[in-house]
């Protein structure tokens, strides 16, 4: 087995630099979720941190091992949001200029919350589809400028700086953790933690969440090489990353035992539950632990879990977006083309003879088409209970009505959602 481009002895000294830094966030039991899967559920509230995400501990710590000559120009980074908040945060602390490079993708929120910490001391440049394209905007950028570049995830000061999640773990749970489920973006905050956590506690699983839009770690480790994704889904913004990082592979490949893929759906589900039940304000990529549980309860039933939520910096504006996606992937929400007769009574009898008593109607986009004996109308139903499905497509065909399902593989179905 390689050597790791990381030693436990790097996470330690990241930690004694940082500990006055960064808040030591809490690790808490929770309640719901041990009762649910029967086992010990733990969850590290890194969306209590400072800047409401673990990205500050990296960023800061990389910032500070740099000499003045290296930052005599100011610094450089590419961030869909959250490395960008811990950056400009210690650009302000450390006195340094900063020039931060966000895809167009970023949440506003996210956007406003760099200005918010960084202050004059940063400059924000919105540029690019995805985290890759600001991330070569910004390469360009830093070396016509002569700056240092303050990388995310693929430097393993950054990535010792991020292991102090799991040496604060470590230090506050006391029984033997079986698994620790935490996402992975480009690849910095498991790298970190699993190679301390590894050290300490060999027989602890490392369970890596990826976006199943995205599965740009678990497609490099099958093809046991770094690729690049050709295509994916940018919803989970901060761990929708086409390339993870070389050293980031690396370390995954020695400590990581498994990845779970999680759909978006899912996630928006999690994200709904978090906040409703838990009185948590969760984004996607922190989410995504907790989404992956469900793929593993058989295994962790009376098993003492922990599961990082890594960040809090999730964007009131997109809820409506969440709510709609969980219950398409909960089964609860479908759309329909459906060929309404054009005669008086068509919609009454649809009404009456196809939607069941706790069926409801949530769109219904139709235009009287002129010389036809039918016309297509874009129909939304939510149903009460999945279950119902089956029944209300049985109706739809007892009653004559000719039905086309949009499924999610659909081109249109980015149109209704």
């Amino acid at each position: 087995m390689t050597t790791s481009p990381l030693q436990i002895e790097d996470v330690i000294i990241a930690y004694q630099t940082l500990k006055d830094i960064v808040k030591h966030t809490p690790l808490q039991k929770d309640e719901v979720l041990s009762e649910r899967y029967d086992a010990n559920i733990y969850l590290k509230r890194e969306d209590q941190q400072l800047v409401r995400s673990f990205k500050l501990r990296g960023a800061y710590y990389l910032m500070k091992t740099l000499s003045d000559e290296q930052t005599e120009n100011g610094v450089v980074c590419a961030s869909a949001g959250n490395h960008a908040q811990g950056v400009a945060y210690a650009c302000r602390a450390l006195k340094v200029p900063g020039r931060i490079f966000m895809p167009t993708t970023t949440p506003r929120q996210k956007r406003d919350q760099v200005k918010q910490f960084g202050k004059d001391y940063i400059e924000v440049v919105i540029t690019g589809d995805t985290f890759d394209d600001s991330y070569a905007e910004a390469i360009h950028y830093q070396e016509a400028n002569d700056m240092a570049f303050i990388h995310p995830f693929d430097n393993e000061k950054t990535i010792a700086g991020q292991g102090t999640v799991g040496m604060e773990i470590m230090n506050d749970i006391d029984e033997n953790i079986d698994y620790l489920f935490s996402s992975i973006g480009g690849g910095g905050l498991i790298s970190g933690l699993s190679t301390y956590v590894k050290s300490i506690s060999p027989g602890t699983k490392i369970i890596g969440v990826e976006p199943g839009g995205a599965p740009s770690m678990k497609n490099s480790l099958a093809k046991n090489e770094v690729v690049a994704l050709q295509e994916m889904d940018k919803f989970v913004d901060g761990a929708a990353v086409k390339q993870v990082g070389n050293i980031t592979y690396e370390i995954c490949r020695r400590f990581v035992d498994d990845i779970v893929l999680a759909p978006e759906g899912k996630i928006c589900t999690t994200i709904l539950e978090l906040y409703n039940q838990h009185a948590i304000v969760a984004e996607p990529a922190g989410a995504m632990p907790i989404s992956a549980l469900d793929f593993y309860k058989d295994e962790i039933k009376g098993k003492t879990v922990v599961c990082v939520v890594s960040g809090g910096n999730n964007d009131i504006g997109r809820m409506a977006e969440m709510r709609e996606r969980s219950m398409v992937y909960e089964g609860l929400q479908h759309y329909f083309i459906v060929n309404f007769p054009q005669r008086a009574g068509a919609l009454r009898e649809f009404l009456n003879d196809v939607l069941g008593p706790d069926d409801d109607i949530t769109r219904f986009d139709y235009t009287k088409k002129n010389n036809k004996s039918i016309a297509p109308a874009l129909v939304g139903i939510e149903l009460a209970d999945a279950n119902d499905y089956p029944v209300l497509m049985e109706r739809m065909r007892a009653e004559g009505f000719i039905v086309d399902k949009i499924s999610a593989d659909d081109n249109m179905f980015n149109f209704v959602l």
